[in-house]
């Protein structure tokens, strides 16, 4: 049976963790508190914006930027133990055409993908020049394929991550000129399959989940939750259960696999895994940005409008619902028993994954802005975080963890 790479345990290889929902290893214990001087092991002024995660392997912590005024887009590296330097790659240069930037939301950027790795080779998607491309690097940012993947219309921005799933990286490309789901060779970058996609923005990232006893590449959104065979391409099942623009990845219980969007409508929806098209319930709930998490039959969400809810995952009973305050782009991650929720201004709320009640832990805040989701791993926690300096904005990549060292 494929699988994904084996990545060890400490690292974060990719969206949303080992397994693309958002729930780290459980045998850690970051920090619960920290500040600008508290438990921070170190920090790296990041050239340009981007809101994608951090992507930690071995010795490095990866990311994607862009930098307008340069005209760049690229992958920088950073060492794991000190934040020192390691290498910066451009990936493109030039194809920031203005009308793209106008047409740019506010709350986006130009580097809004994540790294992924399959320990050999680093991935990562970028929109240019009108067109999606994804980018094969080695580990030492040396640019070994390229590939162009669509023409695509920009409307509110980009931000789909890659996939890795057996021999192949896997990437979408939705947008308003009909975009295409691709798996691409991760050694040579050749199209192994692809399917097109209906002419309409999205932008929700693909995640292969287990769900019915089968492997399942989900991808929400343009009206639709589609299931394929992630290896082949081949359509599993499809239906109409999501709303036009999604931008939350999927997760699953194993029995359904759950989605959320923002645009037109506002939807939560429970889609049975099975293929036969059934939705078992669906609410009204704005989960837009911040992607779910779901844990033991239950399915924890932070609402963008600062609200944090607890469903039942067979039924859609609400358990609990708490307000947090602000508004959420950055989506929650699961340690043990413990939700790490970040919202724009850099508040993080650490609550407990219990449907009993909502019991919150600590809150820590941390610069001015956030729109990338941490990764947790080893310890440590790696976040991207903006502070307004002198009027202007300056991202810095945060390693926080315990300073003593065991």
């Amino acid at each position: 049976m494929a699988e994904r790479p084996s990545i060890p345990k400490e690292d974060w290889p990719w969206w949303r963790g080992h397994h693309q929902d958002g729930i780290a290893v459980s045998d850690q214990q970051p920090p619960l508190h920290w500040s600008e001087t508290e438990n921070v092991r170190w920090r790296v002024p990041v050239e340009g914006r981007g809101h994608g995660s951090p992507t930690v392997f071995g010795g490095k912590v990866l990311l994607a930027t862009a930098d307008p005024e340069k005209q760049e887009q690229a992958v920088v590296s950073v060492n794991r133990a000190d934040g020192r330097m390691n290498w910066r790659t451009v990936i493109h240069s030039g194809g920031f055409a203005n009308k793209s930037r106008n047409k740019l939301n506010s709350k986006a950027s130009l580097a809004s993908s994540s790294v992924a790795t399959d320990g050999k080779r680093l991935f990562v998607n970028f929109m240019n020049s009108n067109a999606l491309w994804t980018t094969a690097l080695d580990l030492n940012g040396k640019i070994i394929w390229q590939k162009r993947i669509s023409d695509y219309v920009l409307h509110q921005g980009y931000g789909a991550s890659p996939a890795i799933f057996g021999d192949l990286v896997i990437v979408s490309a939705d947008n308003k000129s009909g975009g295409l789901l691709a798996g691409l060779n991760r050694e040579t970058g050749d199209t192994v399959w692809q399917r097109s996609r209906p002419p309409k923005p999205n932008y929700a990232s693909p995640v292969i989940v287990r769900a019915a006893g089968r492997d399942q590449l989900i991808l929400s959104g343009c009206d639709l939750v589609t299931s394929l065979d992630p290896l082949t391409g081949k359509l599993l099942w499809e239906i109409e259960g999501a709303t036009t623009e999604c931008v939350t990845s999927a997760v699953t219980d194993g029995v359904h696999v759950f989605t959320s969007g923002g645009y037109p409508t506002n939807h939560v929806s429970a889609v049975k895994a099975d293929g036969s098209g059934k939705v078992a319930w669906q609410n009204g709930s704005r989960v837009y940005v911040p992607s779910m998490l779901q844990k033991d039959g239950y399915l924890y969400a932070t609402l963008d409008a600062g609200i944090a809810v607890c469903f039942r995952c067979s039924d859609g009973k609400e358990m609990w619902k708490s307000r947090l305050g602000g508004t959420f782009s950055s989506s929650p991650v699961m340690v043990g028993d413990m939700i790490h929720a970040t919202n724009e201004e850099g508040q993080t709320f650490i609550f407990r994954t219990s449907p009993d009640s909502f019991q919150q832990i600590a809150k820590n805040k941390l610069g001015e802005s956030v729109f990338a989701t941490p990764a947790i791993c080893g310890g440590h926690i790696y976040t991207r975080v903006a502070h307004l300096e002198d009027g202007e904005r300056q991202e810095y990549l945060y390693c926080l963890g315990d300073r003593v060292e065991r």
